[in-house]
């Protein structure tokens, strides 16, 4: 009996030690499949962070190589997006000078195909004759164009029908319209600016509008504008401050997110053209492109204000 009870304390221990043993294997192999984890992670995460590190390296090494100068000019309703993204491309390319001159969009283009600009800016759609002498429209934002009143104005909404009586001279005082007895002062912008252009193109009523001043920049129409008692003018959505009152029209306010569904009347693209397509221009306007394109460009369109092309 006392040879059973010592075999079977030995046979308790070795189980105790094959136990043991088991779990410690069991450990081991955690162990080493942890350790096997953790040096994938790690080697992964070093190949990025060299990947990483090499694209920045080659992207400040392109920065560095590229110098020279790009021109545009044109639409002064384009005058916010084109200083926003020329300071954010040369924050980029240091070495490259970009110059912008406001001339109106037609002027613009004149400029691009007489070879004096790079780049014409129009906030409008290009001109059949203007395409035919080579200029290929690159649109890169959608503006939208808000029409505003003096702040003391009553007259909040309108229909397109009253907005075109208004500006065809039919409609001559507020009174008639529900609001004071007032006379309406026509405030539009001067012949070749894209604004006016897509405005009257927008509405029907080129060359018959009866204009009390015709201005040549976004900035002189809402000075104006927010000056005058009784007057009615139209700019950019962009530039749309709270010196005027902004206008509804068809009970639609001129905001971005009834522009994108289609619901408000007045939009319009801002072109930034070239002669011939893109591909075809030389390295540094391939870059300017290319750059508008990109995550940082993009932002920049949306920072103004303005809506992204899908």
């Amino acid at each position: 009996m006392k040879k059973n009870f010592v075999n079977t304390i030995i046979i308790g221990l070795s189980t105790l030690i094959m136990a043991g043993s088991m779990v410690g294997c069991g450990s081991a192999s955690t162990a080493d499949a942890d350790a096997n984890e953790n040096t994938t992670v790690k080697e992964e995460t070093k190949t990025e962070d060299v990947t990483e590190k090499a694209d920045t390296e080659e992207k400040a090494e392109e920065s560095a190589n590229l110098s020279g100068s790009i021109s545009l000019a044109g639409s002064t309703s384009m005058e916010k997006l084109c200083e926003a993204m020329s300071e954010s491309f040369m924050e980029v390319y240091p070495e490259v000078t970009v110059t912008v001159e406001y001339t109106g969009s037609s002027a613009g283009i004149e400029s691009l195909t007489q070879g004096s600009a790079d780049i014409g800016n129009a906030s409008r759609g290009l001109k059949d004759g203007e395409k035919e002498s080579g200029a290929v429209e690159n649109i890169i934002a959608i503006d939208g164009i808000a029409v505003i009143t003096d702040k003391e104005n009553s007259v909040s909404d309108l229909t397109s029908e009253q907005l075109v009586s208004i500006y065809t001279g039919e409609t001559t005082n507020w009174s008639e319209l529900g609001g004071s007895d007032e006379a309406i002062v026509v405030i539009g912008r001067e012949a070749g600016s894209g604004t006016r252009g897509a405005f009257e193109e927008l509405l029907e009523i080129e060359d018959k509008c009866n204009y009390a001043q015709e201005l040549d920049s976004t900035g002189a129409v809402l000075a104006k504008v927010a000056s005058t008692p009784g007057s009615i003018g139209y700019i950019s959505l962009d530039a749309v401050d709270d010196s005027i009152q902004s206008v509804s029209l068809n009970g639609v306010a001129a905001t971005e997110e009834n522009i994108v569904a289609g619901d408000y009347q007045l939009s319009r693209p801002f072109v930034m053209a070239t002669m011939g397509e893109i591909s075809e221009q030389n390295e540094l306007v391939k870059t300017w492109f290319e750059y508008i394109k990109s995550e940082e460009g993009q932002s920049v369109v949306s920072g103004v204000g303005l809506i992204l092309p899908e």
